[in-house]
């Protein structure tokens, strides 16, 4: 499977890393990292990128990490389209007090709008 994972620098995103790889190597599948403009977050994109490369490199997986510029959600749907991605995986989603999944803005975007599967690990 054709799989693009979209990293912000949340925590999230990383655990989203760690597990995406995990099934990239159990299942065969081709993964793609693309680094996404997140204004809830603190890291460098470029600093991302070289995480993300450093781990897939680790686990032994050609690193394929691209950062997109400009509104998260849209440039991550654009990509997965025009690159012929079958999924989508985003890190997100914390949990109410009442139990509601509640998204961030990026990730429910994603969800709404891209005509790929789309999974959240949360």
């Amino acid at each position: 499977m054709n799989v693009l994972l979209g990293i912000g620098g949340s925590e999230d995103s990383f655990r989203a890393l760690d597990k995406t790889i995990d099934r990239a190597q159990e299942a065969g599948d081709s993964l793609t990292v693309a680094i996404l403009e997140n204004p809830d977050s603190d890291p460098d994109p470029d600093d991302l990128a070289e995480r993300a490369r450093t781990a897939l490199e680790d686990a032994g997986l050609t690193p394929d990490v691209h950062v997109l510029e400009g509104h998260a959600g849209s440039q991550l749907v654009d990509f997965a389209e025009r690159e012929g991605h079958e999924l989508i995986v985003l890190g997100g989603g914390e949990t109410s007090p009442l139990g509601k999944v509640q998204l961030g803005s990026i990730a429910e975007f994603v969800l709404l709008n891209a005509t790929v599967s789309v999974t959240l690990v949360r």
